[in-house]
C-alpha cells in the first residue's frame, strides 16, 4: 500500500524519519505552517520559515522519494501577537500562491480569542478569493465549540465546505464536521489525542467517507509512521482494504488535489531518486554515497 500523510511537520523530522517513512510506503506529505514551540518575535522569521517549506523541506523529502507539498498560513497561537500578525498577513500572499502550496493552513483557533478570529477571517477571505483549500487547526481545549465556530465562520465567509479540512478531530467532533460537508482529519499520536485503536473505531462507526488519517508528527513526542501503523491495525481489525485506502490515501488526495498543485498520475508512479542533486549547493548526504536510481523506461 501507498500512504499520504497530509499533516506532518517535516522540518522537525530527521532524514532517518524520511527514510523510514518511504520504506513504510509514505509516498506524499503535506507540511502545514506551524508554531515552532517558541514564539517568533520578528516577521523575518516567518519569511525564512515559509521559504523553507516551499524550498529546502520539499527538496529534502524528494531525496527519499516522498512528494512534499505544504500549506501556508499564520497559525492560531501566534495570531495573538496582533502587531506581528498584521505584518505576517501582509506578506503571506507572496508565499501562499507558490508552486507546491495546496492550502491555507493550519489556521483557526487555539484559545478562541478575538485576535485569533480576526486572523482566521482574514486568511479565509484570501482563500475564498483565490479558490483555495483551507486546513483548520482545532483547539485542544473546548474543541467541540471551537470546531463549530470554525465551520460557522468558514460558511459565513463563503468557503465551500468541500474545501474545508478540519484537523485534530476526536469522537465528540466527528459528527459535526461530517454533517457540515467538510473533511474530518484525525491526528494520531502515540499516547495522547487520537490513538490508532480509537481511529479504527471511528472508521468502523462512521465509514470512510471524508475521513482522513494523519500523523501531525512535529518537534514533540510523535510518530512519523502513524499513518501506515494505523492502516495496519485497521486491516488487522477487519476493516475493508478499500476503506483503509480511502482514509490513508484517497481522501487526502481528493481533498488537496482541488488545489491543482498535485500531479496524481506522478504519485502513482515509482519515484526515481537521484541524491546527486543539490539545493542551493547543499546535499542531505554529508559526503555519503548517493543513491541514484535508473530512469524508468517509457
Amino acid at each position: 500500500m501507498r500512504f499520504f500523510d497530509p499533516h506532518i511537520h517535516v522540518t522537525s523530522r530527521t532524514t532517518d524519519d524520511l527514510a523510514a517513512m518511504a520504506a513504510a510506503g509514505v509516498r506524499a506529505v503535506i507540511e502545514p505552517a506551524f508554531w515552532l514551540g517558541q514564539p517568533r518575535t520578528q516577521a523575518g522569521s516567518f519569511v525564512d520559515y515559509f521559504a523553507s517549506l516551499i524550498g529546502w523541506e520539499r527538496f529534502r523529502a524528494s531525496q527519499f522519494g516522498i512528494a512534499h507539498y505544504c500549506a501556508i498560513g499564520l497559525n492560531s497561537k501566534e495570531a495573538n501577537n496582533e502587531a506581528l500578525a498584521e505584518e505576517v498577513l501582509d506578506f503571506l500572499p507572496r508565499f501562499a500562491l507558490k508552486e507546491g502550496v495546496v492550502a491555507i493552513g493550519e489556521i483557526g483557533f487555539d484559545e478562541i480569542t478575538k485576535a485569533e478570529e480576526k486572523a482566521y477571517r482574514a486568511q479565509l477571505a484570501f482563500a475564498v478569493e483565490n479558490d483555495m483549500v483551507v486546513m483548520v487547526h482545532s483547539p485542544h481545549r473546548d474543541k467541540k465549540n471551537g470546531i463549530r465556530l470554525s465551520i460557522d465562520i468558514a460558511a459565513e465567509m463563503g468557503l465551500p465546505m468541500e474545501k474545508l479540512v478540519i484537523d485534530h478531530n476526536n469522537e465528540e467532533t466527528v459528527r459535526d464536521v461530517l454533517d457540515s460537508g467538510a473533511w474530518a482529519a484525525f491526528t494520531i499520536y502515540p499516547h495522547t489525542k487520537m490513538g490508532s485503536a480509537r481511529m479504527c473505531a471511528v472508521v468502523e462507526q462512521y465509514g470512510p467517507e471524508r475521513i482522513i488519517v494523519d500523523s501531525s508528527a512535529d518537534w514533540g513526542i510523535s510518530d512519523p509512521l502513524s499513518v501506515p501503523k494505523t492502516a495496519k491495525l485497521m486491516l488487522e481489525r477487519g476493516i475493508p482494504q478499500e476503506h483503509v485506502e480511502l482514509t490513508t490515501w484517497g481522501n487526502a488526495l481528493d481533498a488537496y488535489a482541488q488545489s491543482g498543485q498535485i500531479d496524481v498520475d506522478a504519485l502513482l508512479e515509482k519515484p526515481v531518486i537521484d541524491q546527486r542533486e543539490l539545493f542551493g549547493e547543499n546535499s542531505v548526504l554529508r559526503g555519503q554515497e548517493p543513491r541514484v536510481d535508473a530512469p524508468i523506461p517509457n
